[in-house]
């Protein structure tokens, strides 16, 4: 017995039926009227479908492809990374009533000091033209009785192999906020006993945020470097909502004067 293989077949019977309808369309002009009725009411069903799978076919090939890693970055960037909350599904999507400590993925961890925790914590599949990122993560605040909220991604070793005081740090993001709030990101760099600390503010007044971390300010001794990591603090986040489109690292090394 002979197997043809389905894409084969399946490429064969497109042919024929594409074919078929071609040459149905050119004697329209001349077909009886009893059989142009039945061609005409087979035609219309056959359009209903495939005006449904081309709807279909457009929103999904539309979305952000899962697991791209691509984004802008500097031109000399020697280390570019997003986050796997960012790039593909999570085999536990969200968490409510997250408690401290709660990991989100493998590189996401949320911490808080609230007597009652009404935060959760969910990832969501980015839907908007403009996304490059698959995935977003989205934070949910009702009631806030705590002193601090922040959200910790820690960077692989491919972001501190390497790394010297002559780098700069890039972090670009998108964040939409239900009300304004204060948004910081700390860079932590552990080397030896000692972790160098980095603070910046993230504009209020723009989705699209790039900031900078110039590690020629720091005392970082390059030859001890064991571990980096990001806190993004949120300050007043009480019933407040905030989605992280996306998230994005690279470094790149200062120009020599």
């Amino acid at each position: 017995m002979i197997n043809f293989r389905s894409g084969y077949l399946e490429g064969r019977l497109y042919a024929r039926a594409l074919h078929r309808w071609a040459q149905v369309a050119r004697k329209a002009a001349t077909a009886d009227l009893a059989t142009l009725r039945r061609q005409r009411n087979r035609a219309r069903l056959l359009r209903a479908h495939l005006d449904r799978l081309i709807h279909r076919a457009d929103g999904r090939l539309a979305l952000p492809v899962i697991g791209a890693t691509g984004f802008p970055k500097p031109h000399n960037a020697d280390w570019a990374w997003r986050p796997e909350l960012w790039r593909g599904p999570l085999p536990t999507p969200g968490i409510s009533a997250v408690e401290t400590k709660s990991m989100l993925g493998g590189e996401v961890t949320l911490f808080h000091d609230c007597d009652q925790s009404e935060l959760t914590l969910r990832q969501l599949r980015n839907r908007r033209e403009a996304d490059l990122a698959p995935y977003g993560l989205q934070l949910d605040v009702f009631k806030f009785d705590g002193s601090f909220l922040s959200l910790v991604i820690n960077l692989p070793d491919d972001a501190v192999t390497g790394l010297k005081r002559r780098h700069v740090i890039r972090m670009d993001t998108i964040v939409q906020l239900e009300h304004p709030l204060e948004l910081f990101a700390r860079l932590n760099i552990r080397h030896g006993p000692n972790t160098e600390q980095i603070v910046r503010e993230l504009p209020a007044d723009n989705e699209s945020i790039s900031i900078e971390f110039d590690l020629a300010y720091t005392n970082l001794n390059e030859k001890r470097i064991e571990a980096a990591w990001i806190d993004l603090i949120f300050e007043g986040p009480d019933m407040n909502q905030v989605v992280l489109r996306d998230l994005t690292f690279s470094r790149r090394p200062r120009a020599q004067i």
